[in-house]
């Protein structure tokens, strides 16, 4: 049996036309199968919404009132589906994107000029924030984010690119509370500790020669939910921060943060996108991620 969509195109046809035949044509199937699908709606409407003579087909008063009404409707569901079809083909719409802060502020800007260059017909609301965004529940199509390796199984997700991170401080701060030379020495110093980071208070160290893995508990004079500001107070001596390298590169070359145990290294952590489980990617989703990866995913950040 057709469903109720079916039946009221077979019906509107019919009532165009004027005609089984010629309804049936236009809708590319046999005639008995508009007959029957027709007859079907009458029945499950319990109304008679067509008169059927051996010289032509006419609406009863009810199908008149009918047509009306499901005219509209059904124009209404064929235009969504056109819209639904556009949206996932064309690259139109609205695209709402999650990203970190600190990587929004130093990163972020060629792939977003890229994207806007290419993609002028589609609105972007671009959300910096370091907080976790639930891409499932929030609205969002997109969640940039830096992290470990990925393990939700409800996402889907696209590694663009490796993270590596760094010990630092500045030099006035190492002047002043020693050099550490092993993992364990962390214990003793100042830390400033991001938010966000795994296992905040606890510091996994693994010594690049050997493969050993370290622990170091840590003791935070400031937890701070953003890169760019632990940064800044490294710099001002206020500490030990443990950071991605594009926040640090710049003060690393002027002198005012100094790597620390440089044979010792972090967990890896990637820039990845996630997405909710789109069994195919929205064409303007599609094209901003090709403009990240494209503008960032060639070397680690």
């Amino acid at each position: 049996m057709a469903g109720h969509a079916e039946q009221i195109a077979a019906f509107l046809a019919v009532a165009e036309a004027q005609s089984f035949a010629s309804a049936a044509k236009s809708l590319g199937v046999a005639p008995s199968s508009v007959t029957r699908t027709v007859s079907d709606l009458e029945t499950r409407l319990g109304v008679q919404l067509l008169v059927r003579t051996t010289r032509r087909v006419s609406l009863t008063q009810a199908g008149t009132a009918f047509r009306a009404q499901v005219a509209p409707l059904l124009a209404g569901l064929a235009q969504a589906q056109d819209d639904i079809r556009a949206f996932q083909t064309t690259l139109i719409g609205t695209l709402r994107v999650s990203a970190p802060l600190s990587l929004g502020l130093h990163r972020l800007a060629a792939p977003l000029i890229r994207f806007r260059e290419t993609t002028p017909d589609v609105e972007l609301h671009l959300n910096l924030t370091d907080r976790f965004v639930d891409i499932l529940t929030e609205d969002v199509d997109m969640a940039l984010r830096i992290s470990s390796a990925p393990s939700d199984l409800s996402t889907i997700w696209r590694k663009i690119a490796p993270v590596p991170r760094s010990l630092v401080a500045s030099p006035d701060y190492l002047s002043q509370h020693g050099i550490p030379r092993r993992p364990e020495d962390l214990g003793g110093h100042i830390a400033l500790s991001y938010t966000y980071l795994a296992g905040r208070n606890v510091w996994h160290l693994t010594h690049a020669a050997s493969g050993l893995t370290e622990p170091v508990r840590i003791k935070p004079g400031l937890t701070c939910d953003n890169g760019d500001l632990l940064a800044q107070m490294a710099q001002a001596g206020q500490g030990i921060a443990l950071l991605p390298d594009f926040l640090l590169r710049d003060a690393i070359a002027a002198g005012t943060l100094v790597r620390l145990l440089t044979g010792w290294n972090p967990p890896d952590i990637w820039l990845t996108a996630f997405y909710p489980p789109y069994r195919r990617l929205p064409a303007a989703l599609d094209r901003f991620t090709t403009c990240v990866e494209t503008a960032l995913g060639i070397a680690p950040l």
